[in-house]
């Protein structure tokens, strides 16, 4: 479900995890996943405070956070609001944990800005839209860039903060696809360039779709379905 994608990067002797997968059985794999590829994280990175790119926590109870200035200010506006959207999803799909989610040691991080990884730097470039506290994270010196729940193949745009900010942000992601090798989003599958320019492009088109009204736009090949169709139905309601 969701096809949620974590992401491990090493820089020398430290790595990183980025974003979270969402199942237990995921979660209980990964540690030992990412060491048998020479992966051992050091810290913890989510591109935005949704409850479903913060479980990295489960797998990784002793690591610290890092989180953008504005999702550490969206965590302090809803506190605790995290894990009753966890419990509320986990309830719908009859998922248990072990243990509940607690965010602990949480390190804020400037967006725009940057974080040190071995003798290399993350970037951290702001990414609002989908969410008001979104951020992408660039690791220009293997070619990587995750983009949150950005530029997706299996989901249109969900605009949730604004639409004015969702086009800034695909503005401000174009020139850093073209600089990167693969692009990773929330959900849905790793792209190199130019798919991810392509996905870049229909999610604009889809943008005008919303702004004029549109009540059935036609929706990219691959995210036109009743799921997404119920995303638009929301999209509008907002916008």
């Amino acid at each position: 479900m969701w096809q949620t994608n974590a992401v491990a990067v090493r820089a020398g002797d430290e790595a990183m995890l980025v974003d979270s997968p969402y199942f237990p059985d995921e979660l209980e794999a990964l540690p030992g996943l990412l060491a048998g590829a020479g992966f051992e994280p050091d810290a913890l990175l989510a591109t935005h405070a949704d409850y479903d790119h913060l479980l990295g926590r489960l797998a990784f109870p002793r690591l610290a956070l890092g989180l953008g200035e504005p999702s550490v200010m969206r965590i302090h506006r809803e506190p605790g609001g995290a894990q009753r959207n966890l419990r509320g999803k986990d309830d719908e799909l009859y998922v248990e944990r072990a243990t509940p989610l607690a965010l602990g040691e949480v390190q804020t991080l400037p967006v725009p800005g940057s974080v040190e990884l071995g003798s290399e730097e993350l970037e951290l470039h702001p990414a609002e839209g989908h969410t008001a506290d979104g951020m992408a994270v660039m690791a220009r010196w293997c070619g990587l860039l995750c983009v949150g729940d950005y530029l997706s193949n299996v989901e249109i745009p969900m605009v949730e903060a604004g639409l004015g900010d969702y086009r800034a942000t695909l503005a401000r992601l174009s020139p850093l696809v073209e600089a990167a090798d693969t692009i990773v989003p929330g959900h849905g599958r790793p792209n190199g360039r130019d798919e991810a320019l392509r996905i870049l492009d229909e999610d604009v088109e889809y943008l005008d779709a919303l702004e004029r009204g549109d009540e059935k736009p036609a929706l990219p090949k691959g995210r036109d379905s009743r799921e997404q169709r119920k995303i638009h139905a929301e999209n509008l309601a907002r916008v």
